[in-house]
């Protein structure tokens, strides 16, 4: 529910288009960038992995882009010190990509002065061009460099040229030159965007500063770093410790050296901010209709999110447009966003991976047959992936057959209010509006109707986590979910194991319980004769709590209880015990034509007992002709 019916994954690429409202925050890098009384200027834009700093750059070229006139250009250079060829210092690939764009600029002039090119030559030459041009080769495509001949061209300085290579030492002052020259008038400002500096090194992300730190001084330069601010002061820190070099550091020693010293080339940081409980509803929304609406009424959406959130009001706010009803698609946001934004911190990457995980497990359970409806696989996955002890605790009373009263307890605690709320003015209804027919196929009845006849477990028992994640909608106890927890420890590795039934008698039960023919055919009626009576009786009553737990088993379970029955004469009550644990409500029509003429009285009293217990339908008279078949009449 709330899925297009295409199935298809969200990439891990940075935003085409701003679903996170985070165009106020490039806007502001975009003023300080084009401030003349910060030039020259370097920003941070510091976030976690994940939280869009990537987007936001984009969204920051795009901004400078639209500011920028025909004489008033911006030119921007996007790097990112991680791809760099790991042969190349950081600092010379750092340099190369920035003279590389540079000298695309200054080839498309309409003067191309001698002078400048010879200056551009000079520059080269400051750098081992010998690792560095094969870098600037590979990204002639991102900076639109005519071709690698025409650069070569332009950098390369004829052999008769008695120009001496003086080193780095006075590459600023000759840069200086090439910035403020007649080719480059028309260039405002060059702006420099530095991307995954966290995911570096130590040395590539303190070379890559000292570069930076290199054209600090250089009017019409500028710098914006996008990085975990904590991660970089943690590389500084390291490559420091690994040299012996001293951090040069202020007159306040309390002060971290390392941030100290980042802070001298960074002036300013622009925190990204984590996204708001509205924010995160918001984004799961807009990414579930991004697919089905095209780029106009997608934004026409956003702005009236951006407009929700200056005033302070709900999703329930937003309108649908076009005729599109957004009801299906506002519930499953509801329903996913209090554990999401509680566990995942308002990190965008993340959601979207939960969301790409949830799509994924939802194909493969459906192509399984496994029919539940994606609020409750995505209920359980929210379990499974943000709260690993409280799913393993759900897996014991799955393999313990006690799944369907430890669930019902949960439930009714969580509704008796023992848990707090989840987030500050939320409520129940925050977590769905939806009703509970329908959520996730026929409910057996809902725990509210068990109440007075369910014992309820002393407030306590679980923890404020289980509880939180039990409030959420839609209710699970009542639904089959065994396959899909079947499913889901196979994916984790997990082998689901009933720690009341002795260990000698599981791979037995195991076997018997098996959709496989050869798993089945591997228990002989050796080992089921060769039982104690002890050993019978518990395999049986494993095999019933199985069935009743798991009614999608019944036909494997029925048939090895009256295998078991019919080889050991004195397990027939263990036997019919063992089949009444089956409700008569989840008996399918096959299941009573199981029980045959042939088999022990006890056993064939069961048939009776479903009858009596049946309303008229289909399943009661196939209960009754198996009762007559059965009697052999």
């Amino acid at each position: 529910m709330g899925f297009p019916e295409t199935r298809a994954l969200w990439a891990d690429d940075p935003a085409q288009t701003d679903l996170l409202a985070f165009d106020a925050v490039a806007q502001t890098v975009a003023d300080a960038l084009l401030d003349e009384a910060l030039d020259p200027v370097a920003l941070g834009l510091s976030g976690r992995w994940g939280s869009g700093k990537t987007t936001v750059l984009r969204l920051v070229a795009a901004e400078l882009e639209q500011r920028a006139t025909a004489t008033r250009k911006v030119l921007v250079i996007d790097t990112a010190p991680w791809r760099y060829d790991p042969t190349t210092g950081a600092k010379e690939s750092f340099i190369a990509e920035t003279l590389a764009a540079l000298a695309a600029e200054v080839s498309r002039s309409k003067t191309q002065t001698r002078e400048i090119k010879d200056l551009v030559v000079r520059l080269g030459k400051r750098i081992d061009w010998a690792k560095a041009l094969k870098l600037a080769a590979t990204t002639s495509m991102s900076l639109q460099i005519p071709s690698v001949d025409s650069l070569l061209d332009l950098v390369k300085p004829k052999d008769e040229d008695p120009t001496q290579v003086r080193g780095l030492e006075a590459f600023r002052e000759e840069f200086a030159q090439l910035i403020s020259s007649e080719d480059l008038q028309h260039v405002t400002a060059v702006v420099v965007l530095v991307d995954d500096l966290d995911r570096c090194l130590p040395e590539t992300v303190v070379e890559t500063l000292e570069a930076m730190r290199l054209f600090l001084a250089v009017p019409k330069m500028s710098f914006v770093i996008a990085a975990d601010e904590d991660r970089v002061a943690d590389a500084i820190r390291t490559r420091f410790r690994d040299t012996g070099r001293p951090l040069e550091h202020g007159e306040d020693e309390r002060q971290d050296p390392a941030a100290l010293y980042l802070h001298k080339i960074v002036q300013t940081t622009i925190p990204l901010p984590a996204l708001s409980f509205f924010d995160t509803q918001a984004y799961l929304l807009l990414l579930q209709l991004q697919p089905l609406m095209d780029a106009d009424q997608l934004q026409v959406l956003i702005e009236q999110c951006s407009g929700i959130r200056q005033r302070g009001g709900s999703i329930d706010d937003l309108v649908g447009i076009d005729g599109l009803d957004l009801a299906e698609e506002k519930a499953f946001a509801a329903r996913l966003t209090p554990l999401l934004y509680e566990k995942l911190r308002g990190n965008p990457r993340f959601i979207k991976r939960f969301l790409n995980d949830l799509r994924v497990r939802q194909a493969i359970a459906e192509r399984r047959g496994i029919s539940l409806d994606a609020a409750v696989i995505a209920k359980l996955m929210t379990l499974e992936t943000l709260m690993k002890p409280e799913f393993d605790l759900l897996l014991g009373w799955f393999s313990e057959s006690k799944l369907p009263e430890q669930l019902q307890q949960l439930e009714d605690e969580a509704q008796a209010g023992a848990s707090d709320r989840l987030t500050t003015g939320s409520t129940d209804n925050e977590a769905g509006s939806a009703d509970e027919e329908g959520q996730g196929g026929p409910r057996r009845g809902s725990s509210r109707d068990r109440v007075a006849v369910a014992p309820r477990r002393q407030a306590g028992q679980f923890s404020q986590g289980m509880l939180r994640w039990a409030k959420l909608r839609p209710p699970l106890n009542g639904l089959e979910l065994s396959p899909y927890l079947t499913l889901a420890a196979a994916f984790a590795g997990v082998t689901l194991i009933d720690d009341s039934l002795p260990e000698r008698l599981r791979e037995i039960a195991a076997n018997l319980l098996s959709g496989s023919v050869a798993a089945r055919s591997r228990v002989n009626d050796e080992q089921l004769t060769g039982l104690g009576d002890g050993d019978a009786t518990d395999l049986m009553r494993h095999l019933g709590q199985t069935m009743r737990d798991q009614p999608g088993r019944q036909k494997d379970a029925v048939n090895a209880i009256v295998r078991i029955a019919k080889l050991r004469p004195g397990a027939e009550q263990a036997a019919h015990d063992a089949l009444l644990m089956l409700p008569a409500g989840d008996l399918s029509a096959a299941t009573p034509l199981l029980i045959h003429a042939s088999d022990p009285p006890r056993v064939r009293a069961a048939l009776s007992y479903w009858s009596n217990a049946l309303p008229d339908g289909r399943v009661k008279r196939a209960v009754d002709r198996a009762i007559t078949l059965a009697s052999g009449s």
